[in-house]
């Protein structure tokens, strides 16, 4: 199955709606958008682009960038979205090991590529090619739902990224998930794309493709905060994809929304209170929410969030915390639940293992394992790593968790990341939770550094948004969790070193602390 058809299929019973808005500027119906597509596919076929071949796009979050999209899948084609954020090297690598015979650059990203590009591929920065009306529209690729269609590539954080193969079949059921465990979808209803369209974002867009809904990318091609509040504002029940990074900036300027009070003055308001009532979700994943934030932000923003767990390996799709959970404010155990990622989607199993691949219990923990039509097909011509982490049927993501009794999956780390301090197993995020509950911790982020009668000792880097000193922190993480727990060391830091997808990187947390906490 080619995902071309869901497109041609909601031009056909939706054709006049509104399927692409840039800012609060309509571009175009579904009608346009499956004739752009189509348009699009015949540029590629006549350029010897046809099913099978990949397709980079390294390009800001743009309205073409969702038309180059469909325009690849309508051909037939293997999708490779690049991350806009990273160097033009990285880039590269990714072209190169994918095999992409084409890229689709904006001006500023084709400059940083072209120091770094390989022979072989052709870098392509003009698009007229998605209105040309001597183009005669391409029929759809035959594609089987077991063909890749789209090649994910890790942020690569511990060596070289790898190429998730993302068939069909995979896409299908990631979408089918959002409808059946996150919200479902009208003709109508809004997505916001801030976060970057060659990650989750991208990936939620689908459903909103499917259902007629409008894909909305912010005119600034990011994430800013008053645009979001104007955004909500101005399109019907929006939803967006967040890194728990951005919700909490959001939430910080929803407090205090300062630079809220040009957009409201451009609409003529007076006092600007940014109002949150259209908005429908914000999912948030990709990352550890803390307990502390997600509280906060129920209380500043309100009942508008869901929460999704997932990996590249397993797009969007493991386990989902929804809304009614999440707002089930009379649950007793409510707040336990909030620090969880919720229950498994209905798409895939979920089974806490050890290290031999034993099923353990309720409460023990072990490594995340999954298994579904989710799950990805391998690595990009990579089959011994894909065989390392599909075993006997079961993805090893590499996160420690654990299922309570209910079967909801409380993530405990990655398994790098876990401490062993004399012969006991501590989880940093357990003492991350604990030191983000003192109101002066803005941010915290918890390593293990070699010492020499423990093995490992806790410590804890620190960004503090008010004066604290490690006795007050210390008597807080004691009134918290075990005194075993506790960090022995405090360094408090401007701010946290994190990669492109506002993840944490305790590699480089690990690198400074060899240097004795301070900077190279």
């Amino acid at each position: 199955m080619n995902l071309a058809l869901w497109l041609s299929r909601t031009a056909a019973v939706h054709g006049a709606r509104l399927a692409i808005a840039h800012g609060d500027r309509p571009v175009c119906t579904y009608q346009e958008f499956a004739a752009a597509a189509a348009r699009g596919a015949r540029w590629l076929g006549d350029q010897g682009i046809g099913p099978g071949a990949r397709v980079a796009l390294f390009m800001t979050n743009h309205p073409d960038y969702i038309l180059l999209l469909w325009s690849v899948w309508w051909a037939g084609a293997v999708a490779v979205p690049v991350n806009a954020k990273l160097h033009g090297r990285e880039a590269a690598y990714i072209v190169s090991h994918s095999e992409s015979a084409l890229a689709f650059c904006d001006a500023e990203h084709a400059a940083a590529f072209a120091e770094h590009a390989q022979p072989g591929c052709r870098v392509v920065t003009r698009f007229d090619f998605l209105s040309d009306p001597a183009l005669a529209p391409a029929p759809i690729a035959e594609r089987s739902e077991d063909d890749a269609a789209w090649l994910f590539y890790t942020s690569g954080t511990t060596g070289k990224p790898k190429g998730v193969t993302l068939t069909a079949r995979n896409l299908r059921w990631s979408t089918m998930a959002y409808f059946a465990t996150v919200q479902p979808v009208a003709p109508g209803d809004s997505m916001l794309h801030a976060a970057p369209l060659s990650h989750g974002s991208g990936l939620y867009h689908l459903p909103y493709v499917l259902n007629g809904g409008v894909n909305v990318v912010p005119a600034s091609g990011g994430f800013e905060p008053p645009e979001i509040a104007a955004l909500v504002a101005r399109w019907r029940n929006a939803s967006m994809f967040a890194a728990p990074t951005m919700v909490k900036r959001l939430v910080e300027w929803a407090r205090n929304p300062g630079a809220g009070e040009a957009v409201a003055e451009a609409a003529g308001e007076a006092g600007y209170v940014p109002d949150w009532s259209g908005l429908a979700t914000i999912v948030y994943g990709g990352g550890p929410m803390y307990l502390a934030d997600i509280e906060l932000a129920l209380e500043v923003i309100g009942p508008h969030f869901a929460q999704i767990y997932g990996q590249g390996e397993s797009p969007m799709t493991i386990t989902v915390l929804p809304r009614d959970v999440i707002n089930d404010a009379g649950h007793p155990r409510r707040r336990e639940r909030l620090a969880s990622v919720g229950f498994a989607q209905p798409m895939l199993e979920v089974s806490i293992r050890s290290p031999d691949g034993a099923e353990l219990a309720a409460g023990e923990p072990g490594e995340v394992c999954v298994r579904g039509e989710v799950v990805m097909q391998g690595y990009w011509r990579q089959p011994e790593a894909t065989a390392e982490t599909i075993r006997g049927g079961w993805l090893y993501t590499g996160d420690i968790g654990a299922l309570d009794a209910d079967g909801f999956l409380t993530l405990l780390d990655r398994s790098k990341d876990m401490i062993v301090s004399g012969g006991t197993n501590i989880y940093p995020r357990e003492v991350e939770e604990a030191l983000l509950m003192h109101p002066a911790v803005a941010e915290a982020s918890v390593i293990g550094a070699p010492d020499a009668e423990w093995g490992e000792s806790v410590v804890a880097y620190v960004v503090a948004r008010a004066p604290v000193d490690p006795a007050e922190l210390d008597a807080h993480c004691l009134a918290h969790i075990a005194r075993f727990k506790r960090p022995r060391h405090y360094r408090f830091v401007d701010a946290l070193p994190k990669n492109n997808y506002g993840k944490v990187l305790k590699t480089e947390l690990r690198e400074l602390e060899a240097r004795g906490g301070r900077g190279g």
